[in-house]
């Protein structure tokens, strides 16, 4: 008997969803690989592109604008601790290896690249690690473990976040058919961490500036955001990340207000005040 060839059920799926009429998470056989840092350089004042490759680079998937990749980093004593193949999934060791999780910004299979953009405000782990590291370094990476794959096809699309979720509005802007219809609404300490975006032509971009408060403080993105009117009989889809408090009203207003259904909307906490290591359950 020939075995039956599993690889490519996860492209079909994500195929079928992206015609289909809501969102939904499709999984991908997930790997990890040691891969080399190849480029450094800042995007905007708030975010350090490092882009990575390297031979290990070969095979990476990357399907969904939201989608994350860990990177492992060794304990303080220095030993490092890396998950194992486990057919499509990987075996954690206990307790968990020190990692972080970043939205995959950019992949070029054909140049083997992978672009990772971390916000510098949270002088956290993985921000130090960006700051200090030099091209030719190896960095592991685990995943990406899938991706929420939203289909092309709704009226509107409603995009929100804080500097940790500009990566992956960036590349929102830059997946969505040039057709597509909306708003993005991106909040950042002032005009130097703006960057630019390849937004379709009917997506109106607020740039939201919170001067002095300290990220995650402050109400402007939850206020910019409810202050939009989805026009009578229009689908809208709406996805909204950053910092779990300050996005927590915008979950009761999809839900009362807009009365969306769960594959109509994603609102996801990257990060919390005074947390290092947030993990936030994804709601759909």
């Amino acid at each position: 008997m020939s075995r039956v060839d599993h690889r490519h059920r996860h492209l079909e799926r994500i195929a079928e969803v992206r015609a289909g009429a809501g969102a939904e998470k499709v999984p991908y056989p997930i790997r990890i690989r040691e891969i080399t840092v190849l480029r450094k350089e800042m995007v905007g004042s708030g975010l350090l592109r490092l882009t990575l490759g390297g031979p290990g680079a070969a095979g990476f998937e990357a399907h969904s604008p939201d989608e994350h990749v860990k990177l492992i980093f060794p304990e303080p004593d220095g030993t490092l601790r890396l998950p194992e193949p486990n057919g499509d999934m990987l075996r954690w060791p206990r307790p968990s290896p020190t990692s972080r999780e970043y939205t995959v910004r950019r992949h070029d299979p054909a140049a083997g690249e992978i672009d990772i953009d971390v916000a510098l405000h949270d002088g956290g782990l993985g921000a130090e690690w960006a700051l200090v590291v030099e091209p030719g370094e190896a960095v592991h990476v685990a995943g990406p473990p899938g991706g929420l794959i939203v289909p092309h096809n709704y009226d509107r699309y409603l995009l929100a976040g804080d500097l940790t979720a500009l990566p992956a509005i960036a590349r929102w802007l830059e997946e969505l058919p040039r057709t597509a219809a909306g708003w993005a609404f991106i909040e950042v300490a002032d005009a130097t961490q703006e960057i630019e975006l390849s937004a379709p032509e009917d997506v109106e971009v607020h740039w939201l500036h919170r001067g002095d408060l300290p990220p995650g403080a402050g109400d402007a993105l939850e206020r910019a955001v409810r202050a939009v009117s989805v026009p009578a009989g229009e689908r809208v889809y709406v996805w909204v990340a950053g910092e779990a408090g300050a996005i927590k009203p915008l979950r009761r207003w999809v839900r009362d207000e807009l009365r969306l259904d769960k594959a109509d909307h994603d609102i996801t906490g990257y990060w919390k005040r005074g947390v290092a290591d947030f993990d936030d359950d994804h709601d759909h």
